[in-house]
């Protein structure tokens, strides 16, 4: 899913993004993710993507943290 949005003011290390095309809707975003050379007025794509991989595999990695758990009092 792509989002345009409008920069519409930098505060500190925030910046306030109005989202595209009605510009009625907010989002505070670090301005660290942001290009260096963002300014006030400028025009962003923001592209979000679901990560099924990664997702898939913490919740193996959570699995096996948990079974060790279980099973560490039955190893004594």
């Amino acid at each position: 899913m792509k989002v345009k949005v409008t920069v519409d003011r930098i505060e500190k290390d925030t910046v306030v993004l109005l989202i595209r095309p009605e510009e009625n809707k907010k989002v505070d975003w670090p301005l660290a993710f942001l290009p260096e050379d963002t300014i006030e007025g400028d025009i962003l794509d923001i592209e979000i993507n679901r990560d099924e991989k990664t997702k898939e595999n913490s919740k193996k990695r959570v699995e096996n943290l948990i079974n060790k758990l279980k099973n560490k009092g039955k190893e004594d």
